[in-house]
């Protein structure tokens, strides 16, 4: 008896179970029919039945019907791509071939649409080769076609797949992307201009019409002319102005601000007086915004470059190691602030344009997918330039130099004039300029004269006779000395005899100095004077050389005698 209820439980147990899975099954077919398709009662009743020409199993197929219908001019017969459910019968056969000609017309003058890119099959599944998109193997029962932006908004074209009964779906354009037509067209149709072109100049050659490879270089033409008077306008103005940060700062903006001007004046004459296909819209909307934001990051630049002359003539003036410490760190931050606003500029004048030419989109998750591939190209391309970067905002934030410090880099003086992304410009004594990249200066020792102090130690030697008085010399090197301005600390003041040999002494004086330059100029003027009161006073000082006449032993004294020979020494200053 135990045995059959087991028996009992164990089958109502497995009918259960076979049973939910069937309900399951079902609901989720249903679920997946909706998913798959709109189904609607009819569609376009008013336009009769489609012709063979009309392919409407997939988006790609849709989209290129329609073109190639427009095309031959058959608006009824590509009306039949759209979705006219929001109009009655007797309006739809009307209705439908006028907005069939008109988003041609859209689709010719608006966004560049390229049919390649739709789905070409039946169900729009996403497809990712990389694996990047997580809706990857999903089905879609509308797409996007196009997105075009008319009196500040946005309008999408979306197609959308019917199903009539037990019927195959089709893809139309859907309804409420049929009720944007009258909008876009009114933003994308043609202009008043070409109401005066003959009909056979607006017949299609290429990519372009007939009219349009007339119109576009006497359209660049005229821009361009605009474009000059405009930087002309400008130069003159900049003369015009008194001398200052306003004349510089206008003589520097000549280029971009005629840029800015050509773009406006490029945009006006697009949106009012003529319009072109699609991809000469598309190009020269791209070229204007890339245009527009570079202009706009340069004269913002050149604004960012005026501000820091001006505050370094009024706050540091000549760049040097003579200004104190703070006005030369505090040029020194402009400059890295400088820099930091260049890499703000770019980088949002990058985002600015991308986001405005919708690369992101178009391109969508491939993006994510190359970027390791990116990443190795510009790390190993651009490693110098990276480098360079980097060394500089190092130097900003360390400062081991500082604007206006002196250096003596590879044996030469300098003075630090600038300190940019890529590049270090020094100043020579001689007011040559090296240009010395910034990974490059890093890695070479430097000896910085002004990290401290610009006072420094200066020295000059004098080597004399044996004879020579140091006491004197001692007084009037001190004499000498304080008569330099440069010279400071006179308690610091030293002579002593620093060297000796059979002939000559060596005599060294230190003297301290105001500045690196300086005090070379005062140790040249002190030895100078120096050199001056010995020759006119102590000429018996300079070091002389003994030379010795006879071939015979001197020591020994007789052998001259009895030779009959005579000693006799020279003596002679040294040359």
């Amino acid at each position: 008896m135990k045995e059959n209820s087991s028996w009992l439980a164990w089958g109502l147990l497995v009918m259960a179970m076979t049973f939910s899975n069937l309900c399951a099954a079902q609901t989720q077919g249903g679920e997946s029919e909706s998913e798959r398709w709109f189904t609607v009662d009819a569609l376009n009743t008013g336009l009769g039945e489609a012709p063979e020409e009309a392919n409407r199993v997939t988006p790609r197929e849709s989209i290129r019907s329609f073109l190639d219908l427009t095309g031959q001019e058959e608006y009824e017969a590509a009306a039949h791509m759209l979705n006219l459910a929001d109009f009655s019968e007797g309006e739809q056969r009307e209705r439908g071939s006028e907005l069939a000609r008109q988003l041609a017309e859209i689709f010719q003058r608006g966004e560049w649409l390229s049919v390649s890119d739709l789905p070409g099959r039946e169900d729009a599944v996403i497809e990712d080769s990389s694996g990047q998109n997580p809706r990857v193997g999903e089905t879609r029962r509308n797409v996007e076609v196009s997105s075009m932006q008319a009196n500040g908004e946005t309008y999408d074209i979306r197609l959308g797949r019917y199903r009539v009964g037990d019927q195959e779906p089709v893809w139309l354009i859907m309804p409420i992307s049929v009720s944007y037509i009258p909008v876009l067209y009114e933003q994308y149709g043609p202009s008043m201009l070409e109401n005066y072109i003959p009909k056979r100049f607006q017949a299609s050659f290429g990519i372009l019409r007939i009219w349009e490879w007339i119109a576009i270089p006497l359209f660049l033409v005229f821009v361009v002319m605009f474009g000059w008077g405009v930087h002309r306008l400008i130069g003159l103005m900049s003369k015009w102005l008194p001398s200052g940060m306003s004349s510089i700062f206008a003589s520097q903006i000549g280029t971009p601000a005629a840029l800015i001007a050509m773009s406006l004046v490029t945009q006006m004459l697009l949106d009012y007086v003529v319009s072109f296909s699609a991809v000469a819209t598309t190009t020269f909307r791209v070229l204007l915004i890339s245009i527009l934001a570079w202009a706009v990051g340069t004269i913002s630049l050149r604004l960012v470059d005026t501000i820091m002359l001006r505050l370094t003539r009024r706050i540091v003036g000549e760049i040097d190691d003579t200004k104190p410490r703070d006005q030369r760190r505090l040029l020194t931050s402009l400059y890295a602030l400088r820099r930091l606003i260049i890499l703000i500029t770019v980088t949002g004048v990058s985002i600015y344009i991308l986001g405005q030419i919708q690369l992101f989109e178009s391109l969508g998750l491939s993006i994510l997918a190359s970027a390791s591939v990116l990443a190795v190209l510009v790390g190993v391309a651009g490693q110098a330039v990276l480098g360079n970067i980097l060394s500089s905002f190092q130097l900003s934030f360390a400062k081991p130099i500082r604007i206006g410090d002196l250096v003596i880099f590879e044996g030469q003086w300098c003075y630090v004039e600038g300190i940019f992304y890529t590049f270090i410009r020094l100043r020579t004594w001689d007011e040559r300029r090296l240009i010395v990249p910034v990974t490059y200066f890093t890695s070479k020792p430097f000896e910085n004269l002004s990290v401290k102090s610009t006072k420094m130690y200066r020295f000059l030697e004098v080597s004399l006779h044996l004879s020579a008085d140091i006491d004197v010399l001692r007084n009037k090197f001190i004499e000498f000395a304080k008569e330099e301005d440069s010279v400071i600390e006179h308690h610091k003041l030293l002579c002593y005899v620093t060297a000796q040999t059979g002939t000559a002494q060596t005599v060294t004086c230190y003297l301290m100095t105001s500045d690196p330059m300086a005090g070379w100029a005062a140790e040249m003027s002190v030895r100078e004077k120096l050199l001056a009161f010995i020759r006119d006073n102590y000429p018996e000082w300079w070091p002389r050389e003994i030379v010795v006449i006879s071939h015979n032993d001197i020591a020994r004294g007789t052998q001259g005698k009895n030779s009959g020979e005579v000693d006799s020494v020279e003596v002679k200053p040294s040359e």
